[in-house]
């Protein structure tokens, strides 16, 4: 009976984020119809243009912070390029509708295969070798795209960036008044990549990718190849990160070339580390986190109250990537898991006690039963 209570109390423990995540997936479709207000964090109450537009700004960076998570926590791969999948996407989307005339679907399904086909040559070059090399490899192509993308202004617009091409977008997805459809798209995109996150994580691929983060000579010993592994992975990150550049594109009407560039990547990698690496739901918070420290940081930064402060405050006070910088600082000081990483280990160290405890207290019981009770 007590092995049977367990074996329900466990399956119970595992739905319990599943039925979380539907609710809070309900709950953030039905914002854009409350009138909530978080002020100082939300700019306007939820069903107003501006709170959509900023929130749904924050999903796209937390899907592409997840596809990063992916790429790194699951793969083991610190990547410094993994911005030219995301700007693959939104280029590849925009190119689509102005160049080649499609509609807006048909334009999206070229954009992620375009995003693809980038992924797979780039990372089959770039598997030869690992570590640093690895890393130093996919910033090379990382920054090799940025110079194509500001050198073919005829294309991309080059350092004027690539508007939207709108009479291909259906009006549902075009103006302010129609905020609140872009709202639920790029929640519909967040979902799809946290799903497919997900699914690769449990699957028999992501145990092998893993593995081989773990030890690559074990899995060559177990007669697999590492190189398809990390290769597939890479590619699977690479299109969400096109999926999430595709969300960019339509809510921002439009593209830089700093969505290709390598300080993208490093504003991700900063998010990932901020939520924690490995865990889906850090990448989410760190990159929800981010967004709304960055853009409500800007608005703090030329605010009158900084702009009364002593010089020794207000110049840095006023530089929002210096408050960042410090607050990434004291994350990797004081919590070097990320806020994800903290919260589990806290929460492991709980569970611990509590199984010590019983155990404690199991032995206590037998020890004052009677002999012939114990015999």
């Amino acid at each position: 009976m007590s092995a049977q209570s367990t074996v329900t109390a466990g399956g119970v423990r595992r739905l319990v984020p599943a039925v979380f995540g539907v609710a809070l997936v309900g709950f953030m479709a039905l914002l854009p119809m409350l009138n909530l207000s978080l002020p100082g964090i939300l700019p306007t109450p939820t069903y107003m243009p501006g709170t959509l537009a900023l929130l749904s700004l924050c999903m796209v960076f937390a899907a592409l912070a997840l596809s990063y998570n992916l790429l790194l926590g699951s793969g083991g791969m610190l990547s410094f390029g993994h911005a030219l999948y995301f700007g693959a996407g939104a280029y590849g989307l925009g190119i689509a509708l102005e160049h080649f005339g499609v509609p807006l679907w048909p334009g999206v399904f070229i954009a992620l295969i375009g995003g693809m086909v980038i992924a797979f040559v780039t990372g089959a070059v770039s598997m030869r070798v690992s570590g640093i090399p690895f890393a130093m490899v996919t910033l090379a192509f990382a920054q090799a795209g940025s110079v194509l993308v500001r050198r073919n202004s005829q294309i991309t617009g080059g350092e004027e960036g690539l508007g939207l091409e709108t009479d291909q977008v259906p009006d549902f997805l075009i103006g302010v008044i129609n905020t609140r459809n872009l709202y639920w798209f790029t929640l519909t995109v967040l979902v799809v990549v946290y799903l497919v996150t997900l699914w690769v994580d449990t699957s028999r691929l992501g145990h092998l990718a893993r593995a081989t983060r773990e030890n690559e000579q074990r899995v060559r010993v177990l007669g697999l190849s590492p190189y398809r592994v990390r290769l597939l992975v890479f590619v699977i990150a690479a299109v969400l990160a096109s999926l999430a550049g595709v969300a960019y594109m339509l809510l921002q009407s439009g593209t830089v070339p700093r969505a290709v560039s390598a300080d993208l990547t490093i504003t991700i990698l900063v998010m990932v580390v901020l939520g924690g690496v490995g865990f889906r739901w850090g990448a989410i918070v760190g990159g929800v986190l981010y967004t709304l420290l960055d853009q409500r940081l800007t608005v703090l930064a030329g605010s009158d109250a900084i702009a009364g402060l002593p010089d020794v405050l207000r110049v840095p006070l006023s530089e929002p990537l210096f408050i960042l910088g410090v607050l990434f600082i004291l994350v990797v000081m004081f919590l070097p898991g990320g806020i994800a990483g903290t919260i589990d280990s806290a929460m492991r160290r709980r569970r611990g006690e509590k199984v010590r405890g019983t155990l404690q207290t199991l032995d206590d019981e037998a020890a004052e039963a009677p002999a012939e009770v114990r015999a």
